[in-house]
């Protein structure tokens, strides 16, 4: 009995691994650009990171959102250090945040070839201009498979309430459109 119970888990890993991506595997990216974040609102004297240096553009996204990065950047409105085509922390959808808390990660079922990473946290525990403290941020990570490895196709952040998430890819392609 237990040598059947045995040979059903290596099976069932086995099967497992036939899937594109693996659970631990598709979080890895989001964990890396998380961990860059913290660090960003920690508080702490030291540089800031960038989450879209040419090194992570090259590992951590997919071409199609390096594309959409690289047309954003060329718009003369960019950043005016032209590093970035933002203005704001793209992960806490601001300019301002506290250490992020209470960070959790939640890999979703793959449909049609994507994953969706959900991350949630708080980032305004210690805000004294009336923001809801314990209001928890969702951010969603839409990962693909490219050349065996998990990217980020997309960070979908919450809207403005009555608004609909704003989808980074398209806010470069806006950025990019000059709008």
């Amino acid at each position: 009995m237990l040598v059947m119970k045995k040979t059903s888990l290596a099976l069932a890993v086995l099967l497992g691994s036939a899937s594109p991506m693996f659970a631990a595997d598709v979080t890895a990216p989001v964990k890396e650009i998380m961990d860059a974040t913290i660090k960003n609102w920690s508080g702490a004297d030291s540089d800031w990171i960038d989450i879209f240096d040419p090194s992570r553009l090259s590992r951590l996204y997919s071409k199609d959102f390096v594309t959409k990065y690289q047309a954003a950047i060329q718009n003369p409105a960019a950043d005016e250090d032209g590093v970035s085509p933002f203005d704001y922390d793209v992960i806490v959808n601001g300019e301002d945040a506290c250490p992020l808390e209470d960070l959790t990660y939640t890999p979703k079922p793959s449909a049609d070839s994507a994953t969706e990473v959900v991350v949630t946290f708080k980032k305004a525990t210690c805000m004294d201009d009336g923001s809801d403290k314990q209001a928890i941020t969702t951010v969603r990570f839409e990962m693909l498979d490219e050349a065996g490895k998990p990217v980020i196709d997309d960070i979908i952040t919450e809207g403005d309430p009555g608004q609909p998430p704003n989808s980074l890819k398209n806010t470069m392609v806006q950025i990019a459109k000059g709008q």
